[in-house]
């Protein structure tokens, strides 16, 4: 693929935000409620065995996990489970170590007592749904969905958008997934505490291909080393994630004859087309348009009739709008007669909060990155690109273009922190490497989409056409000027061409923005939806 724009590249980097627990996640009062494995590190393994009990005849170490053991309150029901933090070496067919993937497992029960793996002596129910989750980037840890939606702990944040200052606070999640399916959230090599091994190059991992080959070899070994091959499979990925997951959904079934029942997107991409800003691109001023003038509603930049609609119906009329006059006036360019071209530019300013002038001087043609500058110029604020819902002061009032996302540095320090203090104190992981929230995986590899914008909805096609028990769950921010909403929507419409592949993808939208669940009654409508959705999708 072509180089990226800035902004789009920007997007890729920062995919999707989570959050961190605390320490009384745990019963660490009890001795026994806390056990750390040993080489072999089993879920269904010696969870409670020290050192001394490894196998000294074997060359083949396992790294350490650490196990712990919880509960919490969801949906009025009290579910006891063990997380289990660590790396789960990478090898070839050589049996050569290429890279540790760190990552954290929630299994609901009570931690195995001994190397049986009967769930009735402790370890993993083999029948339970299993859920893999990671966000994106590419280059993001998964901390995002783990501690701010699916995990037993999330961080506490205000519904109002605002920033609140340091320290942060942590509560029980009960809206996690964890009563109704088990959860390991993966990070990708470079991020986390995720590490190619030495003497590896890490650009085997860095790259669009690289990276599925890598995360689905994950997939593999976890499931058959933890003895999950007769759980149904799930994979939730958010922003990049939606590109992964599209590409895993076929390789997965391809590559190890793993067939799944169901793929989560959230705040997803699976296409590339609908995100690039460019002069030969008309779709993503399309595609934005709804989310320009949801957040122009949210922000009160519109005139009083537009104000008193509801969030559903402005996103109504922006999308007829968008599809309609405004396509319209894109494809035909310079041949639109200029009394219609003056309609389009009216309607769009009337829909967006901008002026007319401003949206004439730009041809119609208005990319993320000026919108969020100039529709509260006045103020001098800029909105949100993760999340419209947040404004703050630009660094400077003239320029032409955001200098940072309000949304971005609003979230990304509270998630953050609380990760690096969960891990130690709730998980009882220790590392002497750096947590890296934004690893360092520049240049990413494209190919085989050089000159092409990359898409993964054939991959997720394919697989939904060759397995047809799989079904797609799409949650979308209405404030996401990320991955908006109505890109999801025409992807879905362009990819699947068939009914049956369309009843079985479905769409849901929430008040928020890219992570949609730091908005808690959203978060609360999102858990009701999957949890509907997951027993559908469930044998």
């Amino acid at each position: 693929m072509p180089a990226l724009s800035r902004p789009l590249l920007l997007l890729l980097a920062l995919a999707c935000l989570g959050l961190p627990a605390a320490a009384d996640h745990h019963d660490r009062a009890a001795s026994d409620s806390k056990a750390k494995a040993s080489k072999q590190g089993d879920e269904s393994g010696d969870g409670g065995k020290d050192k001394s009990d490894k196998n000294e005849d074997t060359d083949d170490e396992q790294p350490e996990l650490s196990i712990t053991t919880g509960s919490v309150t969801i949906d009025g029901e009290e579910v006891e489970y063990y997380a289990t933090a660590g790396k789960l070496p990478q090898k070839d067919d050589s049996l050569d170590e290429k890279a540790q993937l760190f990552f954290v497992a929630y299994t609901k029960g009570k931690p195995p007592k001994d190397s049986d793996k009967h769930a009735e002596d402790g370890g993993p129910d083999a029948s339970r749904p299993i859920t893999f989750c990671f966000n994106g980037g590419p280059g993001s840890a998964s901390l995002w969905l783990h501690l701010g939606m699916l995990g037993p702990k999330r961080v506490k944040l205000p519904d109002d958008a605002s920033f609140p200052p340091p320290p942060y606070e942590v509560t029980d999640n009960p809206y996690s997934l964890l009563d109704v399916t088990d959860l390991v959230f993966i990070d990708p090599v470079s991020t986390g505490y995720s590490r190619a091994a030495e003497g590896e190059e890490k650009a085997q991992f860095h790259g669009l291909e690289e990276d599925i080959e890598s995360v689905g070899r994950f997939i593999h070994d976890y499931t058959t080393r933890f003895g999950r091959w007769r759980s149904p499979k799930f994979l939730l990925g958010e922003s990049y994630g939606g590109i992964r997951s599209g590409g895993l959904s076929h390789l997965l079934q391809d590559r190890y004859r793993m067939y799944l029942n169901g793929v989560v997107l959230v705040s997803a991409v699976l296409d590339f087309s609908t995100l690039d800003f460019a002069a030969n691109n008309d779709l993503p001023y399309i595609l934005f348009l709804p989310g320009y003038a949801v957040a122009a509603w949210e922000q009160k930049a519109l005139d009083d009739e537009l104000l008193g609609k509801s969030i559903e119906e402005i996103n109504k009329l922006a999308e007829e709008f968008a599809y309609g006059d405004y396509a319209d006036a894109l494809l035909q360019g310079a041949s639109m007669p200029e009394e219609k071209r003056e309609e389009v530019a009216e309607r769009f300013a009337e829909l967006t909060g901008l002026s007319k002038g401003y949206v004439e001087d730009n041809r119609l043609r208005i990319p993320m990155w000026r919108f969020s500058k100039e529709l509260l110029r006045d103020r001098n604020l800029m909105i949100g690109r993760y999340d419209s819902r947040y404004a703050m002061p630009g660094r400077q009032p003239g320029g032409d273009s955001m200098e940072y996302d309000p949304s971005g540095v609003s979230l990304t320090g509270i998630f953050s922190g609380a990760m690096h203090a969960y891990l130690r104190e709730g998980l009882e992981y220790e590392d002497e490497r750096v947590y890296e929230v934004f690893g360092s995986v520049r240049p990413w590899n494209y190919k085989p989409y050089v000159n092409s914008y990359v898409t993964t909805a054939e991959d997720l096609r394919r697989a939904m056409t060759e397995n047809p028990a799989l079904r797609v769950f799409a949650a979308c921010g209405y404030h996401d000027l990320a991955t908006p909403a109505f890109a999801m929507e025409h992807t879905r419409d362009h990819a699947l061409d068939r009914q049956d592949l369309l009843d079985r993808f479905d769409i849901r939208h929430y008040f928020g923005g890219h992570m949609m669940y730091v908005y808690e009654p959203s978060l609360k409508e999102l858990r009701k939806d999957l949890v509907k959705w997951y027993e559908e999708a469930t044998p």
